[in-house]
């Protein structure tokens, strides 16, 4: 193939102040951004409108499609603030958490709590994760409004940190009213994804879709897994998963709240469920951390990429590297290198995608088809994929191969919601504007000029009979490039 090797594994960046100017934007799309994130926790609608603006901009210079995931805060549960600022907390001291204290009125003592549902919430014995895990508290006495606890694990803890249960349970409702407001502000920028955080059920994500459309907003709904009851209640979690357009696996609260030990386990569950459910999947969290300071990443963060690439993964996601982080471009390429390094694994081609199950519909029949016949042809270069809806690049993503799938479409909406699949190469072709027995010519010329093949290549392509109507692929072809 003339161009080079193709990365499947998207990289989805956070945009914040260290990333969010013109300049910055372009390079980390050069370096191999898929989709940026922006994170509804901080800034104003207007302007993650005005960012995503110059997202597209840039995207469009590049040639490029790039989408938006706007990441919605959530009910994170969180202390307030203590008068300094923060305290330091000694194992074997008694602390109590007070839902009547003032908010800023903290010590090394007694600290507020933004969640008036605490004190039900909590029997003695239990355990509290605060700030991430890095500070435990065990329950001794829940009365009326106050909770005291003693100090298992100690350390500084800031105001304002977050409050976690081992094992869960403390479920506020997935949508705030911050968060309500801000999907009412969503038109103006327009993401092609929403991500919806602590989803506890199903009827979260429909909620979202309903107050979205409200807006005239049709975004791809993220469900991120964050919840302890959730991954252990399989039917609600695959619930969740169905409902959803696709799921992330976001380990800081899950880890947390189920334990380090136990999350790969569950991060390759997940992967899996998704994928079978033909759903995205985006594995997030920590992934380069330590790049946040530093120019080149620990050996244990690239495996950690490539251990969620091998998984199936659709994407990695950057949080604090590319937002606040001083190597933004560089962690970009740490982490494409990273993916395309596991990639290169025979595991990473290797599938069992409803081997022993009967196809449910002609588009998937010829997506799995496509997919074997590409993979045990070795003049294969890569498959076309003709597509209005974007449903059978998607279906083919969800199978292992090292050859890219090429989508191939008019829907400017379509193909930004194809950035997030793995594999797929979003391109702008537009073959209604051709005589239907020119239209596999017109493609193959079109993918020879962008260097995707070459003559002597073969390559697959795949179109419904009636070009632009949605869900009608039935046609597969080899082709060979003369």
């Amino acid at each position: 193939m003339p161009t080079s090797v193709h990365r499947r594994t998207k990289i989805v960046a956070t945009i914040g102040p260290g990333s969010d100017n013109t300049d910055m934007l372009f390079r980390l799309i050069a370096a191999g951004v898929d989709v940026f994130r922006l994170n509804f926790s901080h800034g104003s609608a207007d302007h993650h409108a005005e960012v995503a603006a110059k997202v597209r901009k840039q995207a469009a210079i590049a040639g490029r499609y790039v989408g938006i995931l706007a990441d919605l805060q959530g009910p994170k549960i969180r202390i307030a603030g203590f008068k300094d600022g923060k305290v330091t907390l000694t194992p074997g001291d008694r602390f109590v958490l007070d839902l009547d204290l003032d908010k800023e009125s903290g010590n090394a003592r007694t600290v507020g709590v933004d969640y008036p549902e605490l004190a039900t919430s909590l029997t003695s014995g239990d355990i509290l994760l605060l700030d991430d895990g890095r500070i435990r508290l065990q329950v001794n006495h829940v009365v009326n409004n106050t909770v005291e606890t003693t100090v298992t694990i100690g350390g500084v803890l800031g105001s304002r940190k977050g409050i976690n249960r081992l094992g869960g349970g403390l479920s506020a409702p997935a949508l705030t009213q911050k968060d309500i407001a801000d999907i009412k502000s969503l038109h103006v920028v327009q993401p092609d994804f929403v991500a919806v955080s602590f989803v506890s059920q199903a009827a979260d994500i429909e909620q979202t879709k309903s107050l979205l459309a409200e807006v005239g907003v049709y975004s791809g709904i993220i469900a991120k897994i964050e919840r302890a009851e959730v991954v252990a209640d399989t039917e609600t979690l695959d619930a969740i998963i169905e409902a959803s357009f696709g799921v992330m696996v976001a380990r800081g609260d899950l880890g947390v709240e189920v334990g380090d030990a136990q999350l790969i386990g569950i991060q390759k569950d997940l992967i899996s469920r998704a994928r079978s459910r033909d759903r995205v999947v985006i594995t997030a969290t920590q992934m380069m951390e330590s790049m946040i300071n530093s120019p080149m990443p620990t050996r244990a963060e690239v495996f950690d990429v490539a251990n969620a690439v091998l998984d199936g993964t659709d994407a990695v996601m950057l949080s604090a590297e590319t937002a606040v982080g001083q190597y933004p471009v560089e962690v970009v390429k740490a982490m494409a290198d990273s993916a395309l390094g596991a990639e290169r694994h025979p595991v990473a081609r290797s599938w069992k995608y409803k081997t022993n199950q009967r196809f449910g519909s002609t588009q998937e029949t010829i997506a799995v088809s496509a997919i074997f016949a590409a993979n045990h042809n070795p003049n294969v270069r890569g498959i076309a994929c003709l597509t209005e809806s974007g449903n059978t690049p998607l279906l083919m993503s969800r199978m292992s191969s090292g050859l890219p799938i090429f989508a191939l479409s008019h829907n400017h909406e379509t193909l930004q919601r194809l950035a997030l699949c793995r594999g797929v190469i979003p391109l702008y072709f537009d073959a209604t504007m051709f005589a239907p027995e020119l239209i596999e010519e017109r493609a193959v010329e079109f993918l020879k000029d962008g260097d995707y093949v070459e003559p002597g290549d073969a390559m697959i392509l795949t179109k419904g009979v009636v070009m632009g109507q949605r869900g009608s692929t039935s046609i597969l072809k080899i082709l060979e490039i003369a």
